[in-house]
């Protein structure tokens, strides 16, 4: 594939100017997005570091569900960094810090493409790489994929660019092992879902061209080198969990370490796996024109049937040579062979991607082998037939442009603090509970807004409760005389947001303050479709209204789920008080969301 339009990508100092510049785009390009609002945030992300630097495990019972016991390692830097930045300057620093996956990414082309080709492969097939859409999905938020998926390619960089080293076993070979192990077991221990990627990468290594027990040294060194970073990023936790609940990776796996405080269940979302042998065969082109099978949000994953469809035909084109395999004559054109290391990301590829089916089939823990796609799409082609790999560049391209748009996970307009509350004031916070009872909206980001005296107990939210773990709840209730408190969402029309930011712009423009300015506006919205109502006001300005269709009886809702509530803790032997029930001003970035701030009845 010819791109002389490119060839500026062929200086020298190209590959250093865009290891710079790529980050910071991304930086750029997360302020874009907004403040951080997905569900993981306001679930988890801020508790769990707020938990354990304020001395709460096993204080608080289960403000977050079970993912309250994650390890928080990995959002300690976003914590960190809004008690230190504001908002706008976090954001950045999370987008420059997933940028650096570029650089990665284009060490990786580098050390397969070689130094025959033209340096601009390699930065092309990076920026390929990082039009992902599930990292672009991502992209400046704290869901974790993004963060961890630099380990997973360090690995992969560290086991490519020392392949020689391996395979010659000379100076170097076993740190090279487990330092790539290290790295890869620092990834699974920061977050476990990237323990396929151990699996997979460990399994790949015998794939070089050794003999079979000098592969399973360099595989037994890397599996040490897992093991060692797993304790390095996640031991402590582990520990921990340990020591507190019985279970180092509590609650999940219990059918194995059977901890009485939660069910004998290995709690792992199976909902999105694929069922029966045609959709295991065809599962790639199955999620790609329904997203819903992997993702709550709707993602452009047609990059997969394409590497699918490439690696398939690898496969038939390395099996009809063998079949037919005889000299070839020193006149005829050698058959393109493929690489020992080029080998060997492909099976990774391929394992990961077979353990990631098996195992969650949830489209965001994919993150690394979606960034690292392209190149094998583009390896896989060219060792099909290199005339092919015009083809796949082409539809590489297209595949990068279409990525835009990116789908996300929530965000928030920007506002001086990440997340904000007016709390009521609670008369002996060391002697109360507030009671989180609703499953979602999620409340744990709440949590680190009331006061450190205060517990948190969560019931029925997530965590799914054993009679020991009640035991616990009814224990905890009974050492604190109260007062005692609710707290619930309050009802909110999400329409609403989009009609105070239209109602800014107009302001800003002037065209809300005089009947002028409200003629303006009624004449351009005869014209154009604005989704809002004109409403005049007697002063002469003007104000936005919600259409008809979309107004919601948020009293009636909020009545709703203060009734569910008072049903939800009479399970628990509480009485809710609903005449005491307030409505109180919250927020994530500038997104409002209220909440509901009852009392527990006090017994007579």
């Amino acid at each position: 594939m010819r791109l002389p339009r490119f060839a500026f990508l062929n200086h020298p100092r190209a590959c250093l100017v865009a290891a710079v510049l790529v980050p910071l785009l991304c930086g750029l390009l997360s302020v874009m997005n907004g403040q951080d609002d997905g569900w993981d945030m306001r679930n988890y992300h801020l508790y769990n570091v707020h938990a354990l630097l304020g001395g709460r495990i096993g204080f608080d019972l289960a403000p977050a569900g079970f993912q309250s016991y994650f390890n928080p390692t990995l959002d300690l830097p976003y914590y960190y960094l809004n008690q230190w930045l504001p908002p706008r300057a976090v954001g950045f620093v999370l987008g420059a810090l997933h940028g650096l996956a570029f650089v990665l990414l284009y060490g990786i082309a580098r050390q397969l493409l070689g130094s025959a080709r033209p340096p601009r492969l390699a930065l092309l097939l990076a920026v390929g790489g990082m039009c992902a859409p599930g990292f672009l999905s991502e992209l400046g938020n704290t869901m974790g994929d993004n963060l961890s998926a630099l380990p997973v390619l360090l690995s992969v960089y560290l086991v490519l660019r020392h392949g020689d080293t391996l395979i010659a076993w000379r100076g170097g070979a076993r740190l090279t092992a487990i330092g790539a192990g290290a790295a890869m077991g620092c990834a699974a221990g920061l977050k476990l879902t990237n323990a396929v990627y151990a699996v997979a990468l460990c399994g790949a290594l015998l794939a070089l061209p050794l003999v079979w027990w000098q592969r399973l040294r360099v595989a037994f060194l890397f599996g040490v080198g897992v093991l060692a970073g797993m304790a390095l990023s996640g031991g402590w936790w582990m520990a921990r969990m340990w020591q507190t609940f019985g279970n180092p990776v509590f609650p999940q796996f219990n059918n194995l370490f059977r901890s009485p405080l939660a069910p004998e269940s290995g709690v792992i979302d199976i909902f999105f796996r694929p069922q029966g042998w045609m959709e295991n065969l065809l599962w790639p082109f199955i999620f790609t024109v329904n997203t819903r099978r992997v993702s709550e949000i709707p993602l452009k994953l047609a990059v997969w049937p394409v590497l699918y469809v490439t690696l398939a035909a690898l496969v038939l084109a390395w099996w009809w040579r063998r079949l037919r395999a005889a000299p070839v004559p020193p006149a005829v054109a050698q058959p393109p062979a493929l690489a020992p290391r080029s080998l060997l990301l492909l099976v990774f590829i391929a394992l990961g991607y077979l353990g990631w089916m098996r195992m969650f089939s949830i489209y965001r823990y994919l993150v690394p082998l979606e960034l690292l796609a392209p190149l094998a799409i583009w390896l896989a082609a060219g060792y099909v037939a290199p005339r092919l790999q015009q083809l796949a560049g082409w539809a590489l391209a297209v595949l990068a442009l279409t990525a835009w748009p990116a789908a996300n996970w929530g965000h928030a307009d920007w506002a001086d603090q990440a997340v904000s509350a007016r709390m009521p004031a609670i008369a002996r916070p060391a002697d109360s509970i507030v009671f989180f009872v609703q499953p979602d909206p999620p409340s744990g980001w709440m949590a680190t807004l009331l006061p450190p005296a205060t517990q948190i107990i969560a019931l029925n939210t997530g965590m799914l409760e054993t009679p020991a773990w009640r035991a616990r709840q009814q224990a905890a209730i009974a050492a604190r005389p109260g007062p005692h408190y609710v707290l619930l969402s309050a009802a909110r029309n999400d329409r609403d947001g989009t009609r105070l930011r239209k109602l800014a712009v107009a302001q800003a423009l002037g065209l809300t303050d005089h009947a002028a300015g409200c003629d303006k506006l009624a004449r351009l919205m005869s014209k154009v479709r604005l989704q809002v109502a004109l409403r005049r006001l007697p002063d002469a300005s003007c104000t936005f209204d919600l259409l008809p269709q979309h107004r919601i009886d948020l009293a009636a809702q909020d009545h709703a789920t203060v009734a569910q509530a008072a049903e939800r803790v009479r399970n628990y032997g509480l009485t809710l008080d609903q005449a005491s029930c307030t409505t109180q001003p919250a927020a994530v970035g500038a997104e409002p969301r209220p909440f509901l701030w009852c009392r527990i009845a006090t017994p007579d």
